[in-house]
């Protein structure tokens, strides 16, 4: 049995990310209720390509700055992620946008005096209001609460493992008609392209899953 995520607030926002996309490829932008998500706003964060064609964040919560201890509003999504993992990392968020697929990734985050605590970061393609997917809706969710969180700044995320999700199926392989499914998800183009920059990363494992009915 296989887990697609691990946090609450990633469950949580797929889920909501999920009801408002209805029967579409992805929500619109302009469809998202602050509101409805109240609770989990500190650990959200919205991404979008920015003029020098990097990746940006637009809106980030007030815990996933305190967790690097700075604003990260304006500032590459990459910088976050350790030395050689940025540029890769920017090129998978923007294939969420391209190929309008959820992910999520699984990441130690390391402080400057080596105290690790286990981080899942989950990604959401979405719409602009003409159609075209051009932002990412993000969730930054520590695994753990150590004493020390907050207190000392994560200063670097390094990637243990990447999840394509695929929302049109349950998120926990049961049977052999899921795995199945699982296998021409793994087959199809998105999945495909996600797969290269993931043989790149060199440690990282590869997982497929989705929607939990």
């Amino acid at each position: 049995m296989k887990e697609a995520m691990r946090s609450n607030t990633t469950t949580e926002l797929f889920r909501y990310w999920n009801t408002i996309r209805g029967k579409r490829e992805l929500p619109r932008r302009d469809e998202l209720e602050p509101s409805d998500i109240r609770t989990l706003l500190p650990n959200l964060f919205i991404l979008e390509r920015d003029r020098n064609a990097g990746i940006s964040f637009r809106l980030a919560g007030t815990q996933v700055c305190a967790l690097f201890g700075q604003e990260l509003r304006g500032r590459q999504f990459g910088m976050l992620w350790l030395g050689s993992q940025a540029a890769k990392t920017q090129r998978i968020t923007g294939q969420v946008m391209t190929h309008r697929v959820p992910l999520v990734l699984s990441a130690k985050g390391r402080t400057a005096d080596a105290r690790e605590v286990d981080i899942e970061t989950l990604l959401l393609p979405l719409a602009s209001s003409e159609g075209e997917s051009d932002r990412v809706l993000g969730a930054l969710s520590p695994l753990s609460r150590p004493y020390w969180l907050h207190a000392t700044s994560i200063e670097c995320l390094d990637a243990t493992g990447m999840k394509v999700l695929d929302p049109d199926r349950t998120a926990v392989f049961r049977d052999e008609e899921t795995e199945r499914q699982s296998d021409a998800f793994a087959k199809s183009p998105a999945a495909g392209a996600f797969s290269r920059e993931f043989r790149q990363f060199g440690h990282l494992r590869i997982l497929e899953g989705g929607r939990r009915d």
